[in-house]
């Protein structure tokens, strides 16, 4: 067989060749495999999907015209427009607040010791300090006194109340002639002695030791009768007026009748022991 021949074999099996290959791919874009679309389907459906789309926006649109002309348009609401706050206003009302504030707290205070004042200062109706008092019968009185050992508190009165001796009367008159209402509770065996003392008001305690009232705050010593031993106190123990009706003793807390002056001894009562308060005149 010639060179020729064999080229001319060769040439017509790479034609046959190519045409099959030809063939095969023309097919493969026709179909696409199991399951495609050809071109020309899915060309059609997009032009159907398009087509529905436009007439779906005409209908929606076409209802919404047709509600909205149905529909009351409702203008836009108002809106105020925004202003500062006037500064001096602002401080105004703060002042006046702190003016009023200032003002109502003073008058309640001044209010309130006003009340305390007069409620101090009022005879009670029912018998309080500030009034007479009636502290019972005047034979249980000395007997209380005398079961005391000398000395009687009575806190309704804000009184200690001692026995005055029957043979000191004649000295009494003399001293206390003068304080009728005083004298008048002597001359009964009773002496009504205010609690402070005449010195800085401090509430003077007896000591049942000297038998004597001494004064723990600066020193001042009295009596059982409250007449001055010792001390920086001006004079002696203040007292109220005592009076006796129908056996019944009764003390005018409404007056108080000052001590008696320095040096006055009715009594010549000594301290009967160790003195509670530093030593008699040594102040």
């Amino acid at each position: 067989m010639s060179s020729t021949t064999i080229i001319t074999l060769a040439v017509a099996v790479l034609a046959v060749l190519g045409l099959a290959v030809v063939l095969t791919a023309s097919r493969r874009s026709d179909v696409g495999g199991i399951g495609s679309l050809s071109r020309e389907t899915r060309k059609r459906d997009r032009s159907i999907a398009k087509k529905a789309k436009s007439s779906s926006q005409e209908v929606e649109s076409q209802a919404f015209a047709s509600r909205g002309s149905s529909l009351a348009v409702m203008p836009p609401p108002e809106i105020e427009k925004w202003v500062a706050p006037d500064t001096e206003a602002l401080g105004e009302t703060r002042r006046a607040f702190l003016n009023r504030a200032t003002v109502t707290l003073m008058s309640a205070s001044l209010g309130g010791f006003a009340a305390a004042l007069i409620a101090f200062l009022w005879k009670g109706a029912e018998g309080g300090f500030g009034s007479k008092i009636s502290v019972g019968k005047i034979d249980d009185i000395i007997g209380q006194i005398r079961s005391a050992r000398g000395f009687l508190y009575l806190p309704e009165a804000r009184s200690w109340v001692t026995e005055y001796p029957r043979e000191a009367i004649s000295k009494a008159e003399v001293a206390y002639g003068g304080q009728g209402a005083v004298f008048s509770g002597m001359n009964a065996g009773i002496v009504a002695l205010y609690q402070k003392c005449p010195h800085l008001g401090c509430r003077v305690p007896e000591c049942s030791t000297s038998q004597w009232f001494e004064c723990p705050c600066h020193g001042s010593q009295y009596n059982r009768v409250g007449e001055k031993k010792g001390g920086p106190a001006p004079r002696g123990m203040d007292r109220f007026g005592v009076s006796v009706n129908n056996g019944v003793m009764v003390i005018d807390t409404g007056t108080v009748f000052g001590g008696p002056p320095i040096g006055t001894n009715t009594t010549g009562q000594e301290a009967e022991g160790p003195n509670c308060i530093g030593e008699p005149g040594s102040h």
